[in-house]
């Protein structure tokens, strides 16, 4: 046995190493698969089996953290893998959850699996796909034109590739999915326990106790929405402005680059323009000697980068732009030479320059053809004087296809990130965090105190969490538990104490009682009798299903309690009237009955000097003041009847009447035990409660023991009339 426990106790510590192992190997298959595929030409992936083995086994956590790096190791030979990593992440999620549900126990549901894995796979790829392009701007670029053609020509691309791509990815999945479940069956149970990573710093909790931490209501939103929300926004904060100002950046960058090429080239349009000859040029035109030698070279330069546009030389005068030299494109004829030309209203600002023959800074407009960046470069003759401008169009278009594949980029690789970072970050606080701070909640709420069984077990329950965060979440444990402890210890104590008061009240009222029966005579026994009485007879009102709303437990606790007071108001009676032999005269039975009235005075005195409610006195007062009520109202003191008269009271009236008949008294000898059932049937329904007398005498024998136990043998047989009951 010991040495199978120095066994578990390595197999727990080595755990984690078996882990990173698992992971490692996982990320090896997804490359090596990979790198298989691509060599074989073949149109698949298969970068997603180890993957998928390690989420179905080692969780969610491992699972992402494999599809995260696969893609990162893979990005070394080829940039663009790292942009797919939320794919991976995102497939990663999904195994884990197909895996929960049982879906890899079975090759047909496994397979199953491949439809939904391909739309994630297949459907995030493409979109990725397209928006790494440019979303189409390169489409427009070749144009030059914003044209809504293009973009939709663009996009009917990109649709028509979609069932050729999903068909392949499916295949793919279905692949993936099947080597996946090969190795998931081949690997051994026990295997499958050691590589499997939930993280637990306390006893790990059954599956049905952690549905109940995961529905712990809180007052307002629970601590585990409030860290996602924390995490996400954090991340999501942090990331927001990153990725703009980096845009920012990106777009300053590119401009830069574009303003850099639109002077270069314009001032290389300007050098094979022969600025004494422009005027000949706007004349004469194409007839013009050496003409079409230059409109050649201006070509060949608009060749060398297809971000060139438009490639023309003005002479810029009052009424408008003369055309030296203009080229045509596919979508705009060229002007002719000396054909006028309006000015753009973006130039506006700079025409007192470029009437002057200064040198201007490149101007980005968007108007007549689109967003485009124009580099003026003077033409001078050989005085140095301007005649023209050699003007050329870049398409910032391009600028644009950048920026949204700059953003796709940081967005994909961000989103990548971010999900693995939610995922552990979640992970971490679910079992460093939530699931303590939920099972020590859960395992207060249902704490039981009613007993001292209960409240052992418990406070074991509790010990038997062993949390062990090793932070304040273990102190606030360590500290609850010792709450608890002591918590439990004053409450055994308080219930020891309580038990001692109790029955300290009990034996002083037994005394207080024996006090006022001995001066009538009395063995004593009288008041314990008639207790016991109405315990059986209230026991078997339960039974019975009579009057069920009334009878607690407190309430027949207080009863038996409080039933030796019944007679505390004869101490005001005297004892020449108690202890009188004979009959009683009518003066004298009066003063008797008027211990009814003083036993409740008594007893409400008693209640006014208790600070709290005390169910035993206001029971004890009921039974003081109306044991000797009848069913019929007959009774006295106050002639109540029926319901009117409480239930205690009604219970002694039948326990009191018959210890007084079978009992000794000093101006009568006992009825026989038969008699005295005799008498209590034939009561019932007058001076007794029917459902009171007929549960008496339901347990009748039981009676009968109670009394010859107490008299010290058999009950008598003589019948006797009681003329004081």
């Amino acid at each position: 046995m010991k040495k199978d426990n120095e066994l578990n106790s390595t197999t727990e510590k080595l755990k984690p190493y078996y882990g990173l192992i698992f992971i490692a190997a996982a990320i090896a298959l997804n490359i090596a698969a990979n790198r298989f595929v691509t060599a074989l030409n073949l149109p698949l992936y298969l970068d997603c089996i180890g993957m998928i083995v390690v989420s179905a086994i080692g969780g969610l956590v491992p699972g992402v953290i494999v599809g995260f790096l696969s893609n990162i190791i893979n990005s070394i030979g080829n940039l663009e893998n790292a942009y797919y990593t939320v794919t991976s992440v995102l497939i990663a999620g999904a195994a884990y959850y197909y895996a929960k549900h049982g879906y890899y126990k079975s090759l047909p549901k496994a397979l199953l699996t491949a439809f939904p894995l391909c739309l994630i796979g297949g459907g995030t790829g493409l979109i990725l796909t397209f928006a790494l392009s440019g979303l189409g701007y390169y489409d427009m670029v070749d144009t030059g034109l914003r044209s809504v053609f293009n973009v939709h020509e663009s996009f009917r691309t990109f649709l028509s590739t979609i069932p050729k791509t999903m068909l392949y990815d499916f295949i793919d999945k279905l692949i993936t999915v099947f080597l996946a479940w090969l190795i998931i069956k081949a690997l051994p149970e026990k295997l499958k326990t050691l590589l499997y990573l939930p993280g637990w710093h306390q006893r790990p909790l059954p599956e049905n106790e952690i549905y109940s931490t995961e529905n712990v209501i809180s007052t307002h939103r629970s601590l585990r929405v409030k860290i996602q929300g924390l995490v996400a926004f954090a991340i999501l904060f942090v990331a927001g402005a990153s990725i703009t100002i980096s845009l920012a950046l990106y777009r300053q960058a590119s401009i830069r680059e574009h303003t850099d090429l639109g002077r270069g080239v314009a001032k290389l349009v300007a050098s094979v323009i022969d600025g004494d000859r422009v005027e000949e040029y706007i004349r004469d035109g194409f007839s013009a000697p050496g003409y079409d030698r230059t409109r050649k070279e201006l070509e060949s330069i608009r060749e060398a980068s297809h971000d060139i546009l438009f490639i023309y030389v003005y002479r810029i005068q009052e009424d408008g732009c003369h055309v030296v030299f203009d080229l045509d494109t596919e979508e705009t004829p060229a002007g002719l030479p000396g054909e006028i030309v309006e000015f753009d209203e973006a130039f506006s600002p700079y025409l007192p320059s470029l009437l002057k023959g200064d040198t201007i800074e490149p101007v980005v407009s968007d108007e007549t053809f689109g967003w485009l960046l124009t580099a003026y470069e003077p033409v001078r003759n050989s005085q140095g004087i301007t005649t023209a401008y050699a003007c050329v169009d870049i398409s910032m278009m391009e600028v644009v296809a950048q920026m949204v594949s700059f953003l796709a980029k940081v967005v994909s690789l961000f989103l990548g990130f971010f999900l693995m970072i939610i995922a552990i970050g979640m992970w971490i606080a679910e079992y460093n965090l939530i699931l303590p701070i939920n099972s020590m909640a859960i395992a207060a709420n249902r704490f039981a105190y009613n007993s001292e069984a209960a409240r052992e077990d418990s406070v074991q329950k509790f010990r038997d969490l062993e949390i062990s965060t090793g932070d304040e979440i273990e102190n606030l444990y360590d500290s609850f538990s010792m709450t608890i402890e002591e918590t439990v210890q004053y409450i055994a104590d308080i219930h020891k104490k309580s038990g001692e008061i109790s029955r300290m009240q009990n034996g002083l009222i037994l005394v207080l009682a024996d006090m006022v029966e001995s001066r009538d005579k009395s063995t004593g026994d009288h008041v314990r009798k008639t207790a016991m009485y109405c315990r059986i007879i209230l026991e078997q009102l339960r039974k019975d299903g009579f009057y069920l709303d009334q009878l607690t437990d407190e309430f027949v606790r207080d009863v038996i309690n409080s039933a030796p007071l019944h007679d505390v108001g004869k101490i005001k009676v005297s004892d020449a009237i108690l202890n009188k032999p004979g009959k009683l005269t009518d003066e004298e039975f009066e003063i008797m009955k008027s211990h009814t009235t003083a036993g409740k005075e008594i007893i409400e005195s008693a209640m006014k000097l208790v600070s709290t409610s005390s169910g035993y006195l206001a029971e004890a007062k009921n039974l003081a003041a109306y044991h000797h009520e009848k069913w019929n109202g007959k009774g006295y003191p106050e002639g109540l009847a029926g319901e009117q008269i409480p239930l205690s009271a009604r219970v002694m009236a039948v326990a009191d009447v018959f210890d007084a008949l079978v009992s000794v008294r000093s101006y009568k000898k006992p009825f026989s035990f038969e008699q005295a059932c005799d008498i209590i049937r034939k009561d019932a329904g007058t001076h007794f409660d029917p459902h009171v007398a007929n549960a008496f005498l339901e347990v009748k024998e039981e009676a009968r023991r109670i009394a010859e136990e107490n008299l010290g043998g058999s009950l008598p047989g003589e019948y006797q009339k009681d003329e004081k009951a």
